[in-house]
């Protein structure tokens, strides 16, 4: 008998007869003779909903009375699957992230977990009863709820995988798995049987939506083996686990792009120690994440610094670096919203030369400009104008071989 835990997304509960769906897929995972933890996130669209709701109350909603709120949609969806499955004669029963002892940081709508009890989850195992558990969401040592971030309820089903020792975590989702490339964009992307933690890592931080970042990287360091499946097709998914020979003979696994990204561009920024602490130091304690940062050659002890940030974050982090630009005495701050991040991804790049040069052959071939580039041993990253990100992402899914007819 293994112990599984399944999460389900927005998606695969967004409706009666979905949640119907999911109870009959626990059914069947019980009648197989496993244990089973099931996390639930809220119901596809409940989260926005509540977000507009805050908005029209107040233009700037408080960010500890957003996380009551926002905790309120997975609590819908966790007691409508309990009572379903209650209904067919299965014991199952809800728990909030409270209950079941997810403790995070006070960081509110992007709360770090620090520790997970998951006591009442145990005992409610042994007592043969399913847990069925709000993701997305936890309590800081005062008590007060918090929540995870969007796509949350991944890191909240990876956390309980981890603590419970689960034998897989297995997230349904509205894909069948990791894929290519985004099959949206690249009709010929292909499902990827396998990808290594640090893989899934690089596509989860570069746009691919198919996981949360953060639970890929609690995956990896626990050791939780992960498999993402479609909860509306039954069918072989994608598992994320450690990295193996035959991963390392694939130079490139993805294409993945982006366009959650802003730029901003300080101009004439005194070139003298300690400015790039000055600038970045606020950015960083209002939990904004800087992902490329370039700095031009100085001239006349003058240099441009520019950066990108997730677009939610960019109003936030401008009026921080306006701040700081007065402050250092800049001459002014410059912001670009039409961009994209277009990435190969594959743990293969570790031994094989020339990639990076082949991409940016491609991207010239095509007439895409770059205007930034950021590398690490198995991804290289471009900026380009968001209107090429499509063109770009098929032109190197073919020129690295994977269309579906390569495979």
């Amino acid at each position: 008998m293994a112990l599984i835990l399944q999460k389900y997304g927005g998606t695969s509960v967004g409706s009666v007869e979905r949640i119907h769906r999911v109870a009959e897929r626990v059914a069947q995972a019980r009648q197989a003779g496993h244990d089973l933890v099931v996390v639930l996130s809220a119901m596809s669209g409940e989260t926005d909903r509540l977000v507009r709701l805050a908005h029209e109350v107040t233009p700037c909603p408080d960010e500890r009375e957003m996380d009551m709120l926002l905790s309120t949609g997975e609590r819908v969806a966790i007691a409508l699957l309990a009572m379903d499955l209650r209904g067919r004669g299965i014991n199952a029963r809800s728990f909030t992230g409270r209950q079941v002892g997810i403790i995070t940081d006070s960081s509110h709508t992007k709360a770090r977990i620090a520790r997970v009890t998951a006591e009442r989850i145990r005992e409610a195992l042994s007592e043969g009863i399913i847990p069925i558990v709000a993701g997305f969401q936890g309590i800081n040592e005062r008590s007060d709820v918090t929540t995870l971030g969007r796509g949350g309820s991944d890191l909240t089903a990876v956390a309980l995988a981890a603590a419970l020792k689960a034998d897989r975590c297995i997230i349904y989702t509205d894909v069948e798995g990791v894929y290519t490339a985004d099959p949206n964009i690249v009709p010929s992307a292909r499902r990827l049987d396998k990808v290594s933690y640090e893989e899934m890592l690089e596509l989860a931080s570069l746009g691919a939506k198919v996981l949360q970042s953060r639970s890929v990287e609690f995956a990896a360091r626990h050791g939780v083996p992960v498999e993402v499946r479609s909860s509306f097709k039954e069918g072989q998914g994608t598992l994320v686990t450690t990295e193996d020979t035959d991963m390392e003979r694939v130079i490139v696994s993805s294409v993945t792009g982006d366009r959650n990204q802003a730029k901003i561009t300080i101009i004439g920024v005194p070139d003298r120690p300690g400015i790039a602490a000055r600038i970045f130091g606020p950015v960083a304690e209002a939990n904004i994440i800087v992902d490329m940062i370039i700095q031009n050659v100085s001239q006349a002890e003058l240099t441009d610094i520019s950066f990108t940030v997730p677009r939610v974050d960019l109003g936030k982090a401008v009026t921080l670096v306006q701040r700081v630009a007065k402050e250092i005495d800049a001459k002014s701050v410059g912001v670009t919203e039409a961009i994209a991040k277009v990435s190969l991804v594959g743990v293969g790049m570790r031994s094989h030369s020339g990639v990076a040069a082949r991409m940016f052959a491609v991207l010239s071939r095509e007439g895409v400009n770059i205007m930034m580039i950021s590398t690490s041993e198995i991804k290289i990253s471009c900026v380009i104008d968001e209107k090429y990100l499509e063109l770009a992402m098929r032109a190197l899914h073919a020129a690295f071989g994977l269309d579906e007819a390569a495979s």
